[in-house]
């Protein structure tokens, strides 16, 4: 993923970090958006930096870019685990996910 201008809400500034608990491991979310979603090796779904890294550690999250906000938000709406989260960053707010508002 290369560095973009970051996806906001009122503004506001989002993450995006995924529950491996929940994970399913369907890969609906690398499908939408493969340069914020990979599937690894244990079959579960995690984001990555912008710099491409796998993001392993539990609760990790990494900026939503602006071009892809439509496939970060579609892949939370569409994920079968309901594991994706999209929030604030200056808040912690869920905008997007099975928590949002």
């Amino acid at each position: 993923m290369t560095v973009q201008q970051e996806a906001a809400v009122d503004g506001e500034a989002l993450e995006v970090w995924i529950d491996q608990d929940l994970c399913t491991g369907d890969g609906i979310c690398a499908q939408y958006a493969p340069e914020v979603f990979e599937l690894d090796i244990d079959g579960l779904a995690y984001v990555k930096s912008p710099d491409d890294e796998l993001l392993q550690a539990p609760g990790a999250t990494t900026p939503v870019p602006l071009p892809l906000l439509s496939d970060v938000r579609d892949s939370a709406k569409e994920c079968p685990g309901d594991c994706i989260h999209v929030r604030r960053v200056s808040d912690k707010v869920e905008v997007y996910g099975p928590d949002a508002e």
